[in-house]
């Protein structure tokens, strides 16, 4: 729902929650640095991030940092900070054209994210960079109301999303909180060998 203005649930603090808007990675005003990814069983991957200040140079170059990164990896639909070893709870989404995502909100980068709603629970594969040899079988939401901060701006934002968006946002809050899919899975039995390297 980019660029909508959503009034508050009921119980809330009043606040007016925006859509992304006219957020791009450009407004980041910095080029961001393609960093290594690193791998499991690698100890960032299994600390909860912290909470960081959106509005921060050096969140802000982090966020480019998950973006650029993001890019140049072939198949990366997002990238969490753990993921480059970094203890921060900012990530980066892009769904664009894969072909399982309906709805789609371009590439963007949010921080101190959490699930305020998480409806239509479905399960399907996923991978994951951090974890190059393996796929496996995850219950995910399929419709999903985020609330997080815009890196720069620190705006705060509500996002509203389904299908293959919702669980790509599950997957790098998971990252966020130290959590691996493998951690989601329903056993052993429903992990399996990567057949295809991106």
């Amino acid at each position: 729902m980019t660029g909508d203005v959503r009034e508050p649930e009921a119980g809330s603090t009043g606040t007016e929650y925006a859509g992304l808007g006219d957020w791009t990675p450009e407004t980041l005003t910095v080029p961001g640095e393609v960093r290594a990814v690193v791998a499991a069983p690698h100890q960032a991957l299994s600390r909860a991030g912290g909470e960081v200040d959106p509005t921060s140079a050096e969140t802000v170059r982090l966020a480019a940092d998950l973006i650029a990164t993001m890019r140049v990896s072939p198949g990366c639909v997002g990238l969490a900070a753990p993921q480059i070893g970094v203890g921060a709870r900012v990530f980066a989404v892009d769904v664009t054209g894969h072909p399982k995502a309906v709805t789609v909100h371009g590439t963007f980068a949010l921080c101190n994210a959490r699930v305020v709603e998480a409806t239509r629970w479905k399960p399907g594969r996923e991978g994951c960079m951090s974890v190059p040899d393996l796929t496996g079988d995850v219950k995910r939401a399929s419709r999903l109301v985020v609330e997080g901060e815009l890196p720069g701006s620190g705006a705060t934002v509500r996002l509203v999303t389904d299908g293959f968006e919702a669980r790509a946002l599950q997957h790098e809050i998971d990252h966020c909180a130290g959590l691996l899919f493998l951690d989601r899975v329903a056993g052993a039995h429903a992990i399996y060998q990567r057949k295809v390297y991106l």
